[in-house]
């Protein structure tokens, strides 16, 4: 019986004072997307799983361990996506969106799934916001995303966080790159965990991705992949911090960062607070030219990353940002008698229809209950209805700051007029702030 009022592991319920919060910072990202010409894609929830064996990769801890695999009534083996790019990818190849004109620029919000260890910041179910870049090969298109992202949490007022970015080269260089990785590992075989044993010959890049902590303390002394760069990867990466460079933006060059996914391809980054604890990253990606190609398609360069959103809301928390909730109550009509209660109803409907954030009592309580519940819902104005009110036609409008009362016509049209005539005098209708 526990089990039908609790939530499996490693997810959470968002209530409404949580989603509030939520919106807005969804609501920036959206604006500052399209600034930058990216338009919304969304994506089934389940994929065939060969697309994320495929894209992500067969060695990664994400195919290896945590994907959540199952198959369907027809036999079919499908997948809850555990990242977003692979979807889009698939997408844009099956719908050709590639003859509309380059660049195509994509976002996307999305839930991802991974059978992890729950930890603060790191769920079962967790939230992107991710964007996709296809078409552009110049550093040029790097620089921009890397911005989008900057200007998103500079809008939201995040402070104190860094950009640090790599370069993993291309899969000419990289080869020189796997042959120094594997010469190295292998005279640490034994200190390695069963897995990279196994990644040690099909892709040793991965060992630099485990977390087990006798792999990590062997990788701190891997070569770096900034040392074997061939000329062409290592003009790009130069590109990059040029365009970052004259665009004001502070970064820090980090050889470990590989990223976890096996598509990326030259420039990768990632965006670290010391407000996460642990799990410091909160936004990461790169570049992946070869992956349309891996899937499919005819070559094309592309780009992206992804922001999780639980962490941006951990870090907004931690630096005591608060974020402007719009949804208060504007109105809440009182009603005593049955009589009432209807006008109470054509009365909140009107108001509705005119953008007004109106409520009235449909659970039949007392007066004294009303008025306590509309306290709790920080109503700016109350209107208590009665039978001497209905007789009049006229009631009396309370500011529930200030205490003044106005008189106001029961009228459905002349109410609404004389309601937003009366709010705007006193300077606090349809007052909120925005991000």
């Amino acid at each position: 019986m526990a089990l039908l009022v609790q939530g499996p592991k490693g997810t959470q319920d968002l209530l409404p004072e949580q989603t509030a919060r939520w919106q807005l910072v969804e609501q920036v990202m959206r604006e500052e997307a399209s600034l930058y010409g990216y338009g919304e894609i969304r994506t089934p929830v389940f994929e065939h799983t060969e697309l994320f064996q495929r894209s992500v990769g067969e060695t990664t801890d994400v195919v290896q361990k945590e994907m959540y695999t199952f198959n369907d009534k027809g036999g079919r083996s499908i997948t809850l996506r555990p990242e977003g790019t692979a979807g889009a990818v698939r997408a844009l190849l099956e719908h050709a969106l590639y003859n509309e004109g380059l660049p195509v620029k994509l976002y996307y919000f999305t839930s991802c799934y991974r059978y992890e260890k729950p930890q603060a910041g790191r769920l079962r179910e967790f939230h992107q916001f991710g964007v996709e870049a296809f078409g552009s090969a110049d550093p040029i298109a790097d620089a921009e995303t890397i911005l989008l992202a900057k200007s998103i949490f500079d809008r939201l007022g995040m402070r104190g966080y860094s950009i640090e970015i790599n370069s993993i080269g291309c899969p000419e260089c990289r080869a020189k790159y796997h042959q120094a990785l594997k010469e190295y590992f292998s005279a640490s075989v034994d200190q390695l965990c069963d897995t990279c044993r196994d990644r040690l010959d099909r892709n040793p890049m991965r060992i630099l991705d485990c977390k087990n902590p006798p792999c990590a303390e062997v990788a701190k002394g891997a070569p770096i992949m900034l040392d074997y760069l061939c000329d062409d990867c290592r003009e790009h990466f130069e590109g990059v911090k040029g365009y970052l460079d004259d665009a004001g933006v502070k970064y820090e060059v980090n050889p470990t960062i590989v990223r976890g996914l096996d598509y990326y391809t030259r420039p990768v980054f990632e965006f670290v607070s010391n407000d996460l604890g642990s799990q410091s990253t909160f936004c990461g990606g790169g570049r992946y030219d070869g992956l349309v190609a891996e899937m499919g398609g005819k070559p094309l360069p592309a780009l992206g990353y992804a922001i999780g959103l639980e962490r941006v809301l951990m870090i907004l928390q931690a630096q005591g940002i608060k974020l402007p909730v719009q949804s208060q109550c504007e109105l809440f009509v009182a009603a005593i008698g049955e009589a009432a209660q209807k006008r109470a109803f054509g009365l909140t409907r009107r108001m509705r229809e005119c953008s007004v954030f109106a409520q009235f009592d449909s659970c039949g309580r007392s007066l004294k209950a009303q008025m306590k519940y509309a306290d709790k819902i920080g109503a700016k104005y109350t209107l208590v209805l009665g039978d001497d009110e209905l007789q009049s036609g006229r009631g009396k409008l309370k500011n529930m700051e200030t205490g003044e009362l106005t008189e106001i016509t029961l009228d459905e049209q002349t109410f609404a007029s004389q309601f937003l005539a009366a709010t705007v005098t006193a300077g606090t209708a349809g007052a909120d702030s925005s991000i």
